[in-house]
């Protein structure tokens, strides 16, 4: 062996030498073996760093065994075929250990050499072997790999169908979803035929003649997007995107997504939108939907508004709510389903009928005048009324209907809607089973009327309400027995208004429920302080027929009546007769029992003006009548009023209710009715309504008894509390 550490069968040195400088020329890691023997004679500096050590020497690997070195199984089956005269090149990759203990991918080569000999000597063959090294390359296959993986993983995990073509439309790759939207056959995919491909995703098309040419034909847009309908129904959305490979475009991404059930829910839901879900009628914005088509298209609507070209029917049904709580819900839907079976017969192939509310049902019929309405309200009305079975329960409906005319009550659903229901609200105020067309009303009604409304709500707010009183007067003393609350307002713009006036407007809009309110509190309050005062003087006050229907009137009165700390008979509750007329199922008379309980006092106001059943008069804890000043007026020369005023007087004595009578202006009305039987009055006679200080001057001091009554009755005798 020499200095270099080369094993030669040849004493020149020099060509030692040479090898030597051969071997470090290599790019990669190289060594020379006996084929014998296995071990290596000579080896370059590559070959030393990556099997002995860093800055190890060639000959550190001298003397080694060469299948020891790389020892995969490739190296031992190549060596153990040398052994037995396979000598063929081995060129493969493989794995190899180094000096640290790392395995290391590479790509390795042995081949035999037959090295001239300088002495003249026969050559002498050896194994040269190389190791290249690939772990950059084996990482950057593997990140190549690791992102086509997750390409692939993402293809396959998107519900859309993936294809991507080249510049000549060619398909180059695809996902499973895009084979399942075209259904295509395993056989074709695996066939990888593109001219067949298409021609099977052209098959697949619901017009292949028009869309054919547009299924794979990229659009000017960026990401064209287009719709495409295949045989079956399905429908498809594809966008295509351009596909750019180093700056340069390359072909086409095309993403097709199934829309099929999209577009199915978005039609449920449309439908739904615009139908009642119970009766399968259309709904109120359906219906405002028709309206305005129809007045779109109707002959005269944009040229004079005159014109009569649609009708609008609201039609609710009479104490629905009796159903419902007596027989169930289940009963009352099957009612609707039946009632609105008897009016969708009354109609027209074009008509309408529409579900607008809980009982409440709309007919819009184009085209249509006033007379053409009438006659229609009647035949529902009539088709409503007959006699309804459902299970076992029998049973008669009747129904309300407003009626509102377009383009002259309104020219869109909502206004419309409105007026027809102010009609409604007007049958079922008279005694409801009827109809009623809107009352036309001015523009400048109206205005007066909003402006109404919201200046009462602010001089709620502002405390601009004020009670005055007007005394209630014995006939046959003289004696201020009591005192009526009457509302009062001044507004700061529009001065004093009157009550008849603001009070319809309240009752309209429901702003009465909240004024009345006030006006309980407010009296009881001054009716405390009389008390305190020593003057138990009774104080009456009015109740709206919508105040009395609320849920919690009885509460409202019993709260105001603890807070003011007074005794219930200083209370006296003024009620319509609207409040009894429609009280079929009890609920009024339950509130009047509560408040009779309660020790409340009540009377009839302006009795004689409605209707009245005796027998209902009989058993309500009503303890006055109020004879309207309509039958005092007249008196006595009035025979028609003084026959009305006397019958009130001789009912009143047999249901044993007393009787008050209000309008007493003169000399002569009051003494008739004394003469008559009557208990009380109320009037111009006595005092008008007064404001505290004024009515309490009227009042004898607290203490101080009145004087005794002449034999006729004066025209004012005071009382004391």
């Amino acid at each position: 062996m020499s200095e270099t550490g080369l094993l030669l069968p040849w004493p020149a040195a020099n060509a030692g030498r040479m090898l030597l400088q051969l071997l470090e020329g290599l790019p990669h890691a190289a060594w020379l073996a006996r084929l014998d023997t296995r071990v290596i004679v000579a080896a370059n500096a590559e070959a030393a760093h990556w099997f002995v050590g860093d800055g190890a020497q060639p000959q550190a690997l001298v003397g080694r065994a060469a299948d020891v070195v790389a020892a995969s199984p490739e190296d031992l089956a190549w060596w153990l075929g040398a052994e037995q005269g396979d000598r063929s090149p081995l060129y493969s990759d493989t794995l190899v250990g180094t000096f640290d203990g790392r395995t290391r991918p590479v790509s390795r080569s042995i081949r035999v050499v037959e090295l001239p000999l300088l002495d003249g000597g026969p050559a002498e063959p050896l194994a040269l072997v190389t190791v290249q090294d690939r772990s950059a390359e084996a990482q950057l296959q593997g990140q190549r790999e690791l992102l086509l993986a997750e390409l692939q993983g993402t293809l396959e995990a998107t519900a859309d169908g993936i294809v991507v073509t080249d510049l000549a439309v060619r398909l180059r790759v695809f996902n499973r979803r895009f084979a399942e939207l075209f259904e295509l056959p395993e056989a074709l995919l695996q066939s990888r035929d593109d001219a067949a491909l298409r021609e099977a995703l052209v098959a697949r098309l619901a017009e292949p003649a028009t869309d054919a040419r547009r299924l794979l034909a990229p659009g000017p847009d960026v990401a064209a997007s287009e719709r495409f309908t295949l045989q079956g129904g399905r429908v498809l959305e594809r966008v295509t995107r351009p596909l750019v490979q180093q700056g340069c475009g390359s072909g086409c991404v095309w993403s097709f997504r199934d829309l099929t059930e999209r577009l199915a829910s978005a039609e449920r839901i449309e439908a739904l939108s615009h139908t009642d879900p119970l009766t399968g009628l259309a709904n109120r914005g359906r219906l405002a939907e028709h309206v305005r088509h129809l007045l779109e298209r109707a002959p005269g609507s944009g040229r004079d508004a005159a014109d009569v070209s649609l009708s609008l029917l609201l039609i609710d049904l009479d104490r629905f709510g009796h159903i419902n709580d007596s027989l169930g819900h289940v009963v009352g839907n099957d009612v609707l389903l039946d009632v609105a079976r008897r009016i969708q017969g009354c109609l027209r192939g074009g008509d309408l009928l529409a579900r607008v509310g809980g009982d409440q049902f709309a007919i819009v019929v184009s085209p249509a005048d006033a007379a053409f309405a009438e006659r229609l309200a009647g035949r529902v009305l009539a088709e409503v009324k007959k006699p309804c079975s459902v299970g076992d329960a029998q049973f008669t409906l009747t129904c309300s209907i407003g009626v509102a005319l377009a383009p002259s009550h309104g020219r869109d659903a909502d206004h419309l809607m409105r007026r027809a229901e102010q009609a409604m609200r007007a049958v079922k105020g008279a005694g409801r089973g009827n109809w009623r067309m809107h009352q036309v009303r001015t523009e400048v009604d109206w205005r007066c009327h909003m402006r109404l409304d919201h200046a009462m709500r602010q001089a709620l707010v502002a405390n601009r309400f004020r009670l005055n009183f007007q005394p209630q007067v014995c006939l046959l003393t003289g004696e201020i027995t009591g005192a009526e609350a009457l509302l009062r307002w001044r507004d700061p713009e529009m001065g004093e208004i009157s009550r008849s006036r603001f009070i319809k407007v309240a009752e309209d809009s429901g702003f009465i429920v909240q004024l009345g309110e006030w006006v309980l509190r407010t009296a009881v309050g001054q009716a405390a302080r009389w008390h305190a005062q020593g003057r138990a003087l009774p104080v009456a006050v009015n109740v709206s027929a919508l105040q009395f229907q609320q849920a919690h009137f009885v509460e409202r009165v019993a709260e105001a009546l603890d807070m003011a700390g007074i005794p219930p008979r200083l209370l006296e509750l003024e009620l319509t007769e609207s409040i009894l007329l429609h009280d079929e199922g009890g609920e009024m008379l339950q509130r009047l029992d509560a408040l009779a309980r309660l020790g409340v006092q009540m009377s009839i106001d302006d009795f004689g003006t409605g209707y009245s059943s005796l027998a209902y008069l009989k058993r309500i804890p009503v303890s006055k009548l109020k004879i309207d000043r309509a039958f005092v007026a007249g008196l006595p020369g009035d025979e028609g009023n003084a026959a009305i005023v006397r019958a009130i007087l001789q009912m009143a004595r047999a249901l044993d209710k007393s009787v008050i009578a209000e309008g007493v202006e003169t000399e002569a009305q009051r003494q008739f009715l004394q003469d008559s039987g009557c208990h009380e009055y109320q009037g111009f006679l006595c005092a008008p309504a007064l404001d505290v200080l004024s009515f309490e001057q009227r009042l004898p001091a607290p203490g101080v008894a009145a004087p005794a009554p002449p034999r006729r009755a004066p025209r004012i005798r005071l009382v004391s509390g």
